[in-house]
């Protein structure tokens, strides 16, 4: 999903990501401009060791599923646990997306989907990161609901590139300047 994201690129042969990978891409949401540092964690236990920095200064996780793994799904609560455990932020948007949507061997019904992110209080989409459908409006979705949660980008800690800032009357248009950090 992050490189469909980032490059609009999708690679069949690509392996799981190995510890974390990082992009950068700005994108506008509501006419506000959103510089997004996206950290992809690898969901393999051997790497959870890694995961935990990434949580801090968070302004919004998306937490992803395979359709067609259910033992995906399953892992879940423990991810949601780990973000409660080492999260800095009360108010962090959290994003479910079931992710395969392409695919035909559906192991995870999209009202299961939908049920766990209404009990856990999150945003849901579906997406295929092979077809690009809902890859874009998932990341637009939470950053346009991070701009709409003000306690997370009002932040007077700059050395955490939070603060965004809307400057309409000076630009004549919407604008956020800083990081919104996406897991």
């Amino acid at each position: 999903m992050l490189l469909r994201f980032t490059d609009d690129t999708f690679d069949p042969e690509l392996a799981a990501t190995i510890g974390v990978d990082f992009k950068v891409k700005t994108i506008s949401v509501d006419g506000n401009k959103a510089k997004l540092a996206i950290w992809d964690t690898a969901g393999q236990e051997r790497f959870r060791t890694l995961t935990p920095s990434y949580y801090r200064g968070a302004q919004g996780v998306i937490l992803v599923y395979d359709v067609t793994r259910r033992d995906t799904f399953v892992k879940l609560d423990n991810w949601l646990n780990e973000l409660e455990t080492y999260c800095t932020r009360n108010d962090i948007v959290n994003m479910l997306v079931g992710n395969k949507i392409d695919k035909e061997n559906r192991e995870v019904d999209r009202n299961e989907g939908l049920k766990f992110a209404r009990k856990h209080s999150m945003l849901f989409i579906e997406a295929s990161a092979k077809t690009c459908d809902g890859v874009q409006c998932a990341f637009e979705e939470l950053v346009e609901k991070i701009i709409q949660t003000p306690g997370l980008w009002e932040s007077e800690n700059q050395n955490k590139g939070v603060k965004l800032s809307h400057m309409e009357e000076s630009h004549g248009g919407g604008a956020c300047g800083g990081y919104c950090s996406v897991l």
